[in-house]
Order: C-alpha cells, then structure tokens, then sequence
C-alpha cells in the first residue's frame, strides 16, 4: 500500500512512487531508503505513526508522541518524565557503566558537567573546534574537487566526525584517517545494539557482553587522556570535576556515538538534500541563505529520529492519563518533517525549535558544533562557485541512525551550470 509522509512523497516500499515528479518528492524517497535500510523497525514505526494521532498508546510499545509542541512539553518536563527508568536512552548506559552513571542523568552532577563545560560549545568556540580539528581536512577535499575528483562525502564525515570528537575529548589526534573509520565503525556496532530495544531498553546479558567489548574499543585511550587532557577538553574537565574514570569513560562512550553517529548523518544528508532539490544553485547565488540550508537540512534528516523517556510519576497530558512505569517515545522525525519539504527559503518555524537537537536540560549540548560542521562541508562543496553532482549513493544497512554509507559527488562541468 502506498502512503504520503509528511514530506509529500511515497514511503511505503522504497521503489514505490518512481513515477512521482518534482524535486521535493526526489529528495524524500531517497531519505525514504535511507530509513528503510538502516532500520526497518524504525520505518515501520514511522509509517503507522504518521496515521495516529498527536498522543496514542501502542501495544508493547507504550505512548508515542507525533505533535513537535506535545514532544517539546515532554522534554521539559523533568518531574513527570526521565531517563534513568525503562524506556529512557540512561537506563541503557546505567546497564553498561553502572548506577553512578544512571544517577548522572538525572541527578545534580549532569547539571554541574554542562555548567562548566558550556563554554567548550559556544558558536566561536565551536568555529575554533572544527577549524583546529577538520580544517586541513576540508581543504584537501577542496583540492581534490577543484581538480576534478569525486570523493566520498559519507567516507568524509566519518572521518572527520572522529577528529572533531578526540579532539574535543582529549585524545590522540595524530592518527591516520583508518583510525577514525575504526573508532566511527565500532560506535555503529555499539549503537546498533540498541536497534531491538524499541519494545524494552532492558538488555539481555549476551548484548550487554557484546557492548562492553564494544566500550572497551571506544576508550581505549580514555585512561590516559583522562589524566594528562587540559583542561580545554571533556576529559580535563571531568578529572578537574574530579568525576572519577569509571564515569569519564561513560561519558567519552556517549560523546563518541551522539557525536560521531548523528553528526555524520546530518551533514551527508543535508548534502543529499541539497542536490536533490536543486537548491544549492540558490545557495551558490546567495550564501546567506547558509544557516536556513544547514537549519532545513538537520530537520528534513532529523538523525535522532525516536527520543525515549520514562514516566517517572503519574502525569495527564493531552488528555490522557499516563502512570509511573510507562515508556514514552517521541518520534522526532515525524514532529519535524510535518511542517513541509527541504526548502532553504522556509524561515524559523517556532514549533519545531530544532526538536532534532532534543530539548529540556538534555538539549544537545554540541549543537553549536554540529551546525558548523553542516555548514562547513556544504561551504568545501560550493567553493568553486559551481553546484557538486552526486555521482551515486549507497545506504548505511542495520543502523540505529539512518545515513549514507557512500555518497559520491564531483563538481558540475562548467557547461552544466
């Protein structure tokens, strides 16, 4: 059966809708594969979602919330709904690193570690984080385009996304380009673990065995960093805050998959998005148009496309009765994508509030980071005043965050522009 989304295309089955015309329909069914390919759970969920209303009770699954206003109350409210019980992303983390590390989430600690780690996220400090870490990076993208090379926009972000974060962190930065792929490959396997816990964030020993092999990979370095990082880094930070190791490598585990995973999405995504709708000639004749392309494109993609909570206390919201011990599942995608199609032109829409960097005290703190980063590759694809061509694309199987595992593109011949 074919169905419309919330973007105006067809996301049934992925060859579905071939026939449909226009560019905002070219653009959503590839975003429509992208999903459907990485988790077909998710996809499914989505598409019955999409037919429910703002709040609906769904059998093994617990509530699911669809209305971007009604998602935005959720997360603010942190008396009614939590992270720490089932249902919420830190009762996986409390399983893998401890309790200390499911009391960080809610307790007065998360609050002190933002605090005094608010600084490293500012918009300049943020400009600094990607120049120092990814700057020659882009520059040798920027050459390879200018002389008529395709690269590989996916590869790139995977790369790039683990220079930024073990420099953010405090980790060696001199590796070669196979180091990050390893480190970015491992988050994805860690990640992926959490693809059957749609029904329950309760994990089984075997899984939990598995990811702690997993952790064990991810913070190899976590040790050593934590006691000779300056103190511009998370891991300076966390040893002056005296937070303890056990806790330290929590945190670089979290900081490795919500840094690396959704960062590489959004920014091969919204590259997508841009070529697909034909929009990037508009960018090209007025850049500053920029932050609405990096704004539209982190809401179309949206890479954190379900937030969990637990409902900590019995609570009534829109109408309905919620009780302690129920789970709560926001589907950001679907809040973010109703208000319409990719379009750079579409100005701020104060419902939305980018719900895709969540909301509440657990707003993503690296927001900052992550539109710079947007902004940047979209900048490196542009900066020979010519539109780039997607040569072809391939999407990322069994993955938690929906992306590309390759997207090729080329500057477009002078003649074509």
């Amino acid at each position: 059966m074919i169905r419309k989304n919330a973007v105006g295309t067809t996301i049934g089955d992925p060859a579905a809708g071939r026939a449909a015309s226009g560019s905002a329909s070219h653009a959503a069914r590839h975003e429509a594969r992208l999903i459907w390919s990485g988790n077909k759970g998710l996809f499914a969920l989505l598409e019955a979602a999409r037919h429910a209303g703002p709040l609906t009770r769904v059998p093994r699954l617990g509530w699911v919330v669809t209305d971007p206003v009604l998602a935005r109350r959720v997360l603010n409210d942190h008396a009614h709904f939590g992270m720490v019980g089932e249902g919420g992303v830190g009762h996986m983390w409390s399983q893998l690193f401890g309790e200390e590390m499911g009391q960080f989430f809610g307790g007065a600690r998360h609050t002190e570690v933002r605090t005094k780690a608010r600084d490293l996220f500012t918009e300049e400090s943020a400009r600094e984080l990607v120049e120092r870490s990814q700057g020659a990076h882009y520059a040798a993208l920027a050459g390879r385009l200018a002389a008529g090379a395709t690269i590989d926009v996916a590869d790139s972000t995977r790369v790039l996304a683990g220079r930024l974060v073990s420099d953010l962190m405090g980790l060696p930065t001199d590796r070669d380009d196979d180091a990050y792929r390893q480190v970015f490959a491992a988050g994805e396997r860690l990640a992926a673990l959490a693809m059957g816990t749609t029904a329950s964030t309760e994990l089984d020993s075997r899984v939990l065995g598995q990811a702690r092999a997993i952790v064990d990979e991810i913070t190899a370095g976590v040790d050593d960093a934590y006691r000779t990082a300056g103190s511009g880094t998370i891991l300076g930070r966390c040893r002056e805050m005296d937070l303890g190791l056990p806790l330290a490598r929590g945190l670089a585990t979290l900081l490795a998959i919500a840094g690396t995973e959704t960062g590489a999405s959004g920014t091969s995504r919204t590259v997508a998005l841009l070529h697909d709708t034909g929009q990037q000639r508009s960018l090209l004749s007025d850049p500053s148009l920029m932050d609405n392309a990096v704004r539209e494109g982190l809401r179309v993609s949206t890479p954190a496309p379900v937030i969990g909570r637990h409902v900590a206390r019995d609570t009534t919201i829109a109408g309905r009765r919620l009780h302690e011990g129920d789970r709560i599942l926001l589907l950001t995608y679907l809040a973010t994508t109703s208000v319409g199609p990719f379009d750079i032109r579409r100005d701020y829409v104060p419902e939305t509030r980018q719900l895709w960097f969540g909301g509440g005290r657990h707003l993503c703190l690296g927001a900052a980071v992550a539109r710079t980063q947007v902004a940047r590759m979209l900048q490196t694809l542009l900066s020979q005043g010519r539109p780039y061509q997607v040569v072809s694309r391939r999407a990322a199987a069994r993955v938690l965050v929906p992306t590309y595992a390759s997207l090729r593109v080329r500057i477009a011949a002078a003649e074509n522009f």
